[in-house]
């Protein structure tokens, strides 16, 4: 039988890594202890990491507590031969369900209606039967493409590729984004922030959606042209922006978004600490077993990709 691996905690050192650490048939040792495996809390230095893995080379594997990968590019580069996992796909569940969440309370005028103090006029439309086009194809966009279809909506997922997407009605590249927005009712925004997807959302895109179209972003604020956005909806443009996300972060009290009635604005918040936690150790535990048995690991990082 194989000793236990031997695993550290970097950030704040919380008893619900050690009870995953117990749980994955790991040792919690500390960083003085030759750890072969080291797990990030949520709450760590990331511009030290590079720094700790210089100091501890008996480290294997490093399991990021984030889909995203952008605050560990340093210690990414710095070490590419170690074996690095993020959060990716985890905590798809919590977030889908923001987006629809957002989606809805736009097309519901939820806002206005929150802020009303007298009966007011009939409007609303409903999800059902319309179109949606969801960019990104991870575990987020695949999961949000599963809500939609719930209401039987007809979508369209934008990925690097062209390869199918589970449950999209059709599938293309980034490349061919702009002949889809047109056409779409709702537009949720769910990839990864590399350079090739920063301010992927322009004043060209939001010129070719339709002033009835929803737009969401529950992924990261840089994929956004955060100028244009608000010039499409002051301008009318399209319907309204749910944010669950935004650039720059946080949004500065007196940015012209705060005072657009078009947009729904919550602090990143589609996946708090106490949602995404016991979904962090479920992935670690499920990692360190593997790890332990000499098996692929969950969400393995692309550097090269960006996540």
């Amino acid at each position: 039988m194989s000793p236990a691996p031997r695993v550290a905690v970097y950030g704040t050192q919380n008893q619900f890594l050690f009870d995953a650490i117990a749980e994955g048939g790991g040792q919690l040792v500390s960083l003085e202890k030759s750890p072969e495996a080291l797990v990030l809390d949520h709450q760590n230095d990331a511009a030290g990491l590079a720094q700790v893995l210089e100091r501890t080379p008996s480290i294997r594997w490093v399991q990021l507590p984030t889909a995203g990968i952008e605050a560990y590019k340093g210690a990414l580069a710095a070490h590419p031969e170690l074996q690095w996992t993020s959060a990716k796909g985890a905590y798809a569940e919590p977030v889908a369900e923001h987006a629809l969440a957002l989606t809805l309370a736009i097309l519901r005028g939820l806002k206005e209606r929150g802020a009303a103090r007298s009966w007011g006029p009939s409007y609303g439309t409903s999800l059902f039967g319309l179109n949606a086009v969801v960019v990104g194809a991870g575990g987020v966009g695949l999961e949000i493409v599963r809500l939609l279809n719930g209401f039987r909506m007809n979508v369209d997922v934008v990925r690097r590729t062209d390869a199918p997407a589970a449950g999209a009605r059709n599938t293309v590249p980034a490349a061919e984004l702009d002949s889809l927005l047109p056409h779409a009712d709702v537009v949720v925004v769910a990839a990864a922030l590399t350079p090739g997807t920063r301010a992927m959302f322009g004043a060209e895109q939001f010129g070719l959606m339709t002033s009835g179209a929803a737009f969401v972003n529950i992924a990261r604020g840089g994929l956004v042209d955060t100028d244009a956005l608000v010039q499409a909806l002051r301008a009318g443009r399209i319907l309204g922006a749910g944010l669950d996300v935004t650039d720059p972060e946080p949004l500065p009290d007196g940015h012209p978004l705060w005072e657009e009635p078009r947009a729904l604005i919550t602090p990143h918040v589609a996946d708090t600490l106490e949602m995404i936690q016991p979904l962090l150790a479920a992935r670690f535990v499920s990692n360190l077993r593997r790890f332990g048995a000499g098996e692929e690991l969950e969400g393995v990082v692309d550097a090269e990709a960006g996540y």
